[in-house]
């Protein structure tokens, strides 16, 4: 059967507008191998959705939680300029002399590295700075960025995400849609371990947070 055949909804608890679609199979990350793929393209893209979204997430900040800066990775620009309006309007703080919140996205450098410009290191230097994912799996990820916004001189606020399969990462709660438990039978293997692997199923897709590559 087609991946995409597979295909489920999750609603998201509190908002069942919310819906994350999800295809069961054997996919491949740069970090490990997962048991289902979650196509967020819609989530990320119309605009109706990413509002939703981002007042979803926004709920979980209080007011006293300054925010100048929110660096977007997976490609979630509009849901993170949809989460400024929406903590600039609940009166979260911003410490920025215009008084509202930057959007930026990072880059890979060709080692893997998380890097920032020098035209928008500025954005990073001595703020207060949420990190927006589409999905945590491993973590690894994360903690690269978070490694990054430290090194570029960050303060690191908080942590939000579409879905993780962790709850914590340095301390910190993810704010996240959905979580493991939201996905029937999720599992995160390493290569090496992966028992869909070892039981000789093909791997349906390379994946990461822009989307996916049959094979």
């Amino acid at each position: 059967m087609e991946m995409e055949a597979r295909m489920f909804k999750v609603y998201a608890k509190g908002d069942e507008k919310i819906q994350l679609k999800v295809i069961p199979g054997h996919f491949a990350t740069s970090q490990s191998h997962i048991t289902h793929y979650l196509e967020m393209t819609t989530m990320k893209t119309r605009c109706a959705e990413a509002a939703r979204i981002a007042k979803f997430l926004s709920t979980r900040y209080e007011t006293t939680t300054p925010v100048d800066t929110i660096v977007c990775m997976d490609g979630l620009e509009v849901i993170g300029a949809f989460l400024a309006e929406e903590l600039a309007k609940a009166g979260v703080l911003s410490m920025n002399a215009h008084k509202t919140i930057y959007i930026v996205t990072p880059e890979f450098n060709p080692n893997g590295q998380v890097i920032f410009r020098d035209n928008t290191q500025h954005m990073i230097r001595n703020r207060n700075v949420v990190i927006l994912m589409g999905s945590i799996t491993t973590g690894e990820t994360l903690r690269q960025c978070m490694d990054s916004v430290l090194y570029y001189g960050g303060k690191i606020q908080g942590v939000s995400a579409i879905f993780s399969a962790v709850t914590k990462a340095a301390g910190l709660e993810i704010n996240a849609v959905y979580h493991r438990q939201d996905i029937p039978d999720y599992e995160s293997y390493s290569a090496a371990d992966c028992p869909m692997c070892k039981r000789k199923e093909k791997i349906d897709a390379i994946v990461n947070g822009f989307g996916y590559s049959k094979l």
